[in-house]
């Protein structure tokens, strides 16, 4: 169901659509003065997509929330059917997978893997699993092509382990689609802000 808002700031009679719909591009349009939220201008056919950046917090934190309680199976189903997951190296945060050398450079055949091995009894690093607590912030949209969505976050996360505490900062890169009304991660992206991974060692966990 779409929710419709009148836009008295306009000249023209206009629509602000609450959420997202179906269409191509994307065009900034008002600002709500109560909420601070920025929303997008919805033509009358419908050809443009309308999104809010709080549609797209909404479900990162959701995404953030299956982690961190290891519903892995549950966060697969985020996910498109060719998605892939990335960690780049420390040193080298902007480089492609290709060419460089990363930490993780999963498609979606090894992201199902990973997620198996680590809700199985094998992976010593994450048995007993360790508790996790993800921070998001800093949601930006960047762009909208089609029903792909590009878009940037800080993240936050703390692992807690045997007595140690590992600290994970960063930003995320997302591409995403909007398919049968909902969002999906095409590409996910966790370029860490660290020189090292010292004291933390290894990345064990889905970041």
């Amino acid at each position: 169901m779409r929710t419709f808002e009148a836009c008295p700031e306009q000249g023209r009679r206009g629509l602000i659509a609450r959420g997202y719909l179906k269409s191509v591009s994307l065009i900034p349009f008002a600002l709500s003065p109560s909420k601070g939220e920025q929303y997008y201008e919805l033509m009358e056919n419908e050809s443009q997509l309308s999104v809010t950046r709080q549609a797209i917090e909404d479900f990162l934190y959701e995404e953030a929330a299956l982690l961190d309680e290891w519903r892995l199976e549950d966060w697969l189903e985020l996910l498109t059917e060719d998605a892939s997951y990335y960690v780049p190296s420390t040193d080298m945060p902007d480089g492609d997978h290709k060419s460089t050398l990363f930490i993780i450079a999963d498609d979606t055949v090894r992201i199902r893997s990973r997620v198996k091995q680590l809700l199985g009894r094998f992976a010593h690093a994450e048995h007993p699993h360790s508790r996790t607590r993800r921070l998001i912030s800093n949601v930006r949209i960047r762009s909208v092509e089609g029903e792909t969505i590009r878009v940037t976050a800080n993240f936050a996360v703390y692992r807690t382990r045997m007595e140690q505490l590992d600290i994970y900062v960063g930003r995320y890169e997302y591409v995403l689609v909007h398919r049968d009304g909902k969002f999906k991660i095409h590409e996910r992206r966790a370029i860490l802000d660290l020189d090292s991974l010292r004291p933390q060692g290894k990345v064990s966990i889905i970041l």
